[in-house]
């Protein structure tokens, strides 16, 4: 139930689990497998997700943001994700139009 792509690091006492992912290094495209947190529940891993964003300060700055677009690009800039295109690609999923657009494929 890692809603959130969550990785475990060092400190995370939880369980996880190895899962094989694409990381960008320097704008490049990596296959790796990394260790992600892992939750009993959706309602677990909303609860670690919010924690997680209110607790580390390189969050700090995008916790008011109403925009949703903002709020997006504000996580990629934070280094919430490697991908270069997380912030278009959430901005899709939170309009609907990733989901509609795959519900038309």
């Amino acid at each position: 139930h890692n809603l959130f792509g969550i990785k475990a690091g060092r400190s995370w006492r939880g369980a996880v689990v190895d899962v094989a992912t694409t990381e960008y290094v320097n704008g490049v495209p990596q296959r790796s497998v990394e260790r992600f947190r892992a939750y009993a529940s959706p309602a677990e891993a909303f609860r670690d997700y919010a924690d997680l964003l209110v607790s580390n300060p390189r969050y700090a700055a995008v916790l008011n943001q109403q925009d949703p677009a903002a709020f997006a690009r504000g996580l990629q800039q934070a280094g919430y994700a490697t991908d270069p295109m997380y912030a278009d690609k959430l901005t899709r999923i939170i309009g609907g139009t990733a989901l509609r657009a795959g519900l038309a494929g």
